[in-house]
This record gives C-alpha cells, structure tokens and sequence, in this order.
C-alpha cells in the first residue's frame, strides 16, 4: 500500500487517515520511493502545519513511517496526473506492483483505477480492506 502525504493535518490514530494507516500496516507493506520520502519530508515540515502538530512530532512521525516501509526504486514513469508531482505515487505503483494506494487527493482519486491498482480514500480503504 502505498500512502500519499495528504493527511498531514488528520495524523490522529482516530481520523479516518490515521485508521487507514494503521489498517495498511496491519495488512500489508507500506511502500515509498526515494522520491516520495523526499516529497513527504518536503510536505511534513510545512510551517502551515505548526497548528496541528509540531515539527518535531510530524518528523518523528515521518521516521516511524519510512523506517516501517519497504523501500522501491522507481522503474516505471508516469505522467498522466494532473498534478505533475502525484505521478511519482503512480511510478511507485507500477514499479511495486501495488495492491493499492490510499489517498485523500482527488488528482489521485479521480484516475482510480490505475492499471488495475485501486486508489481509495482512507475511509473507502477501510470499508473495503
């Protein structure tokens, strides 16, 4: 499973994101890239998020995750998104043979599914998986 750097505000084991989180661990692997660490590390330190957690529990949060993950080198490009830098998610996809990618981004969303993978919100991953 691959998760996307949306739910940053919604960490909390209780939001529908933190739930989903915790049911892609449970079930499965999580998967990054060198790239989509690089891009959750880039979205993480947000100053905008100050308000929700602290830089500090957002990057230990972040180290927990990647540390968990299997990491992928990216063998496949796409570049059908419309968000240029969502496509590294569908790369890591193909690239991983991805049962599925968990997302709250709708440029994500709107293309499920891809190549046969699903891309679900957070609250359909739980209802479904």
């Amino acid at each position: 499973m691959i998760p996307t750097p949306r739910s940053v505000p919604y960490l909390v084991c209780n939001s529908s994101p933190g739930k989903a989180l915790t049911k892609a661990r449970e079930t499965g692997t999580l998967l990054v890239s060198p790239e989509t660490s690089d891009e959750y590390f880039a979205v993480f330190t947000r100053p905008k998020f100050d308000k929700y957690l602290s830089l500090h529990t957002r990057i230990a949060f972040l180290e927990n995750i990647l540390t968990h993950s299997l990491s992928i080198k990216l063998t496949e490009t796409v570049t059908i998104c419309r968000d240029p830098k969502d496509n590294m998610f569908l790369s890591l996809a193909l690239s991983a043979s991805a049962d599925g990618v968990i997302t709250g981004d709708k440029d994500l969303l709107i293309l499920n599914p891809f190549n046969n993978i699903p891309l679900v919100s957070p609250a359909e991953f739980i209802a479904r998986f």
